[in-house]
């Protein structure tokens, strides 16, 4: 694994939140300032392809990154854009029984106004 490469999975690791590939260069500057936007963008397409990590599509935003490779899900703040991770137990399960079939796959994400935006409307009326 190159140097850039490591640094940029060390970035994606660490955070608590599911990052943009600018918010990813950010702070892979800070690290190795030497680092081009285009070397991050090329490390997390080789990397999802991998599956090191996982690319979130937003759609009318920036895709995000995700260090939680194993199947899970996610809500969308449709106000701020934050991106966390849901638990359902057993949903792949349930799928399964309700359809009769093996589910070989899905993406599920909901969309919500989260807690700090419904806050800040509260506090704006």
């Amino acid at each position: 694994m190159t140097q850039q490469r490591r640094i940029i999975y060390d970035v994606i690791r660490k955070s608590k939140r599911h990052m943009t590939a600018e918010q990813i260069y950010r702070e892979a500057r800070q690290i190795l300032p030497s680092i081009a936007m285009g070397t991050v963008y090329r490390n997390l397409g080789l990397m999802t392809e991998a599956g090191e990590v996982l690319r979130i599509e937003m759609p009318g935003r920036p895709d995000r990154f995700d260090k939680t490779v194993v199947p899970h899900h996610h809500c969308v703040c449709v106000r701020c854009g934050e991106v966390y991770d849901i638990p359902i137990p057993d949903l792949t399960e349930r799928l399964e029984k309700m359809l009769g079939a093996p589910v070989e796959g899905y993406d599920l994400t909901v969309h919500v106004v989260c807690d700090a935006c419904r806050a800040m409307e509260k506090s704006a009326q």
